[in-house]
């Protein structure tokens, strides 16, 4: 079961993440909240990271598709609030 409070840590987590990368110049800081991201996603809870995630594993955790999915993850999390 994904609880609420799993859905607003994850949101205001990713909010902020995601507020920072699209707004930074500094390729270092954007690797940052990447791998920052990338070690959250890992400790999530399966059923909340899938429901977000369409099932893909690679998912908030491959350089090329980032921005886009931290952008669809933010958006289904606030969905779910």
């Amino acid at each position: 079961m994904i609880t609420k409070d799993s859905i607003e840590t994850a949101y205001s987590f990713l909010h902020q993440k995601r507020n920072v990368y699209i707004h930074s110049t500094l390729d270092w800081q954007k690797d940052d909240i990447e791998y920052a991201i990338a070690s959250y996603a890992d400790e999530m809870s399966q059923e909340l990271f899938d429901a977000i995630s369409d099932r893909r594993a690679d998912f908030l955790r491959d350089h090329k598709q980032f921005s886009e999915d931290i952008t669809q993850a933010v958006e289904r999390l606030e969905k779910m609030l």
